[in-house]
């Protein structure tokens, strides 16, 4: 492993100071992804700088919504009381993420910060990969692309983002409150991850040096009623092929708002506005749910490999949909 220097933040200001002065260090919270990425030589930071003993690591409830620290661990944020009863989709999405022991190592703040499984990305060899070694090539664009992305990729970069609650969290209309040497700024979390373009090697639009502080839910009708859909390859502790999150309003039964995201298909969570706008007002009855849905995948751009994503991921949203509306 590359040899690095470390260092134990006293407080977030001096954490961030830290970084922002040394464009070769990191942070480190759970370590579930930091260190995964030193062994495969994908980061090689000189120093990394430990942020487990500062003070955020909260779960706060009020009838504004939630507030949850960046070092809350996933276990701790799924079992809370407050987000089983008003964010359902949240707490179902981490319980499907990981291990009981990756969950109870694992900090918010990290989990929204994974980068992809695509395996051209995590190859012990050196494989062409513009998101891991700018401008080396896409091996994934046209080798094996069944778990990649059907929108938002460009040639430089066809890999999907593997967070479960970046999902939820995205239907739910989170924001991440974000510090730096400027301040702290809240970011809603539909602008917080970048689409590859020519730059698939940034993920978000974090500055080096930012540290991601908390994460604030807003209490709303649609989080009361929402819910999250994984499928996968094996029955436990598996990324996603297809993941649905959906967070809905309803007026007796029908449809009022809704709001959905897709994971598995894309390099971020991926919103179906469309859908959303087509669901408005429809009753609670499978066949109007997958009409509507249907329209939403006419941008789709499958690979040689994914096509059948497609039908899968409008069958997921259809099954949230209705787990969330008590049609099951």
């Amino acid at each position: 492993m590359h040899p690095f220097e470390y260092a134990r933040a006293g407080d977030a200001a001096g954490a961030v100071a830290a970084l922002a002065g040394d464009p070769e260090a990191a942070f480190i919270a759970g370590g579930t992804e930091l260190v995964n990425w030193l062994k495969d030589g994908i980061e090689r930071p000189g120093r990394v700088v430990d942020i487990n003993r500062l003070p955020l690591g909260q779960i706060e409830a009020t009838s504004a919504g939630l507030r949850i620290g960046t070092l809350a661990r996933m276990s701790d944020v799924a079992a809370h009381r407050a987000v089983r009863s008003g964010f359902p989709a949240l707490a179902e999405a981490l319980e499907r993420s990981a291990s009981a022991q990756l969950r109870n190592m694992a900090s918010m703040g990290g989990n929204l910060l994974q980068r992809t499984r695509c395996p051209y990305f995590r190859a012990e060899t050196d494989l062409p990969c513009n998101k891991r070694r700018p401008g080396s090539g896409c091996a994934a664009r046209e080798g094996l692309n069944r778990t990649h992305a059907i929108f938002g990729w460009s040639d430089a970069c066809v890999a999907t983002h593997p967070s479960d609650a970046a999902v939820a969290l995205r239907a739910l209309e989170a924001s991440v409150r974000v510090l730096g040497r400027g301040g702290e700024r809240s970011i809603p979390l539909a602008d917080f991850y970048r689409l590859p373009g020519d730059a698939p090697e940034r993920d978000t639009v974090l500055e080096h040096g930012e540290l991601i502080v908390g994460i604030d839910v807003p209490a709303t009708p649609r989080a009361r009623r929402s819910w999250y859909v994984k499928v996968r390859e094996r029955a436990s502790y598996e990324f996603a092929l297809v993941s649905a999150a959906v967070a809905l309003d309803l007026d007796g039964g029908r449809i009022r708002e809704v709001r959905i995201a897709l994971g598995g298909v894309a390099p971020m969570p991926w919103p179906l506005t469309e859908a959303e706008r087509a669901l408005a007002g429809l009753p609670l009855e499978r066949a109007a749910l997958a009409r509507a849905v249907d329209g939403a995948f006419s941008e789709a751009r499958p690979l040689a490999r994914n096509a059948f994503k497609i039908a899968l991921a409008k069958r997921t949203v259809v099954r949230a949909l209705e787990i969330a509306g008590g049609m099951a």
